[in-house]
Protein backbone atom coordinates (compact mmCIF):
# COMPACT_ATOMS: atom_id res chain seq x y z
CA UNK A 1 0.00 0.00 0.00
CA UNK A 2 1.44 3.88 -0.52
CA UNK A 3 0.24 6.57 -3.20
CA UNK A 4 -3.27 6.76 -4.23
CA UNK A 5 -3.21 6.02 -7.67
CA UNK A 6 -5.95 5.55 -10.95
CA UNK A 7 -6.24 2.13 -12.51
CA UNK A 8 -8.52 1.39 -15.70
CA UNK A 9 -10.26 -1.76 -15.25
CA UNK A 10 -12.86 -3.42 -17.55
CA UNK A 11 -15.66 -5.54 -15.77
CA UNK A 12 -18.43 -6.97 -17.46
CA UNK A 13 -17.86 -4.82 -20.67
CA UNK A 14 -17.67 -1.89 -19.12
CA UNK A 15 -14.39 0.23 -18.25
CA UNK A 16 -13.50 1.75 -15.22
CA UNK A 17 -11.26 4.22 -13.59
CA UNK A 18 -10.61 2.99 -9.91
CA UNK A 19 -8.60 5.30 -7.77
CA UNK A 20 -6.61 2.99 -4.80
CA UNK A 21 -3.38 2.70 -3.00
CA UNK A 22 -3.26 -0.60 -3.81
CA UNK A 23 -1.14 -2.60 -6.45
CA UNK A 24 -2.14 -2.45 -9.98
CA UNK A 25 -1.80 -6.09 -10.34
CA UNK A 26 -3.85 -6.20 -7.62
CA UNK A 27 -6.38 -3.99 -8.65
CA UNK A 28 -6.86 -6.39 -12.08
CA UNK A 29 -7.05 -9.09 -9.92
CA UNK A 30 -10.02 -7.69 -8.05
CA UNK A 31 -11.66 -6.85 -11.54
CA UNK A 32 -10.96 -10.42 -13.41
CA UNK A 33 -12.15 -12.21 -10.06
CA UNK A 34 -15.39 -9.78 -10.13
CA UNK A 35 -15.46 -10.87 -13.56
CA UNK A 36 -15.35 -14.99 -13.73
CA UNK A 37 -18.15 -14.56 -10.62
CA UNK A 38 -20.18 -12.49 -12.90
CA UNK A 39 -19.20 -15.26 -15.95
CA UNK A 40 -20.75 -18.07 -13.27
CA UNK A 41 -23.82 -16.49 -13.04
CA UNK A 42 -24.29 -15.36 -16.05
CA UNK A 43 -23.87 -19.10 -17.31
CA UNK A 44 -26.04 -20.62 -14.18
CA UNK A 45 -29.07 -18.10 -14.95
CA UNK A 46 -30.59 -16.97 -18.16
CA UNK A 47 -31.21 -13.40 -16.99
CA UNK A 48 -29.90 -10.91 -19.59
CA UNK A 49 -30.21 -8.00 -17.64
CA UNK A 50 -26.66 -6.29 -15.86
CA UNK A 51 -28.27 -5.17 -12.76
CA UNK A 52 -29.47 -8.61 -11.96
CA UNK A 53 -26.42 -10.65 -12.82
CA UNK A 54 -24.37 -7.78 -10.68
CA UNK A 55 -26.87 -7.89 -8.13
CA UNK A 56 -26.61 -12.25 -7.69
CA UNK A 57 -22.56 -11.57 -8.28
CA UNK A 58 -22.57 -8.90 -5.17
CA UNK A 59 -24.75 -11.40 -3.18
CA UNK A 60 -22.39 -14.41 -3.96
CA UNK A 61 -18.64 -12.62 -3.68
CA UNK A 62 -20.91 -11.33 -0.33
CA UNK A 63 -21.18 -15.07 0.88
CA UNK A 64 -18.02 -16.07 0.00
CA UNK A 65 -16.69 -13.55 2.14
CA UNK A 66 -18.66 -14.04 4.87
CA UNK A 67 -18.19 -17.97 5.09
CA UNK A 68 -14.08 -17.25 4.85
CA UNK A 69 -14.60 -15.20 7.48
CA UNK A 70 -16.87 -17.41 9.79
CA UNK A 71 -13.91 -20.00 9.05
CA UNK A 72 -11.30 -17.50 10.02
CA UNK A 73 -12.90 -16.86 13.16
CA UNK A 74 -13.12 -20.25 14.04
CA UNK A 75 -9.80 -20.93 13.20
CA UNK A 76 -8.77 -18.11 15.75
CA UNK A 77 -11.32 -19.29 18.48
CA UNK A 78 -9.11 -23.02 18.38
CA UNK A 79 -5.61 -21.05 18.56
CA UNK A 80 -6.90 -18.93 21.04
CA UNK A 81 -8.14 -21.86 23.22
CA UNK A 82 -5.22 -23.66 22.44
CA UNK A 83 -2.77 -21.12 23.37
CA UNK A 84 -4.51 -20.99 26.76
CA UNK A 85 -4.59 -24.55 27.49
CA UNK A 86 -0.54 -24.55 26.42
CA UNK A 87 -0.45 -21.66 28.55
CA UNK A 88 -2.05 -23.13 31.98
CA UNK A 89 0.22 -26.07 31.11
CA UNK A 90 3.31 -24.39 31.33
CA UNK A 91 2.57 -22.26 34.53
CA UNK A 92 1.83 -25.65 36.15
CA UNK A 93 5.16 -27.29 34.88
CA UNK A 94 6.99 -24.01 35.78
CA UNK A 95 4.57 -23.77 39.14
CA UNK A 96 5.65 -27.40 40.25
CA UNK A 97 9.42 -26.80 39.72
CA UNK A 98 9.28 -23.86 41.69
CA UNK A 99 7.75 -26.06 44.36
CA UNK A 100 10.38 -28.67 44.06
CA UNK A 101 13.23 -25.80 44.73
CA UNK A 102 15.17 -25.98 48.10
CA UNK A 103 14.27 -22.91 49.83
CA UNK A 104 17.11 -20.65 50.76
CA UNK A 105 17.86 -20.31 54.48
CA UNK A 106 20.47 -17.83 56.05
CA UNK A 107 22.85 -19.03 58.18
Amino acid sequence: MGKERLSEIKVFGQTFTVKSDAEESHIQEVARYVNGKMDEILKKTKSVSTLNVAILTALNIADDFLREKEKRNAILREVEMKSKDLAEKIDIKIGGKELDKVPITEQ
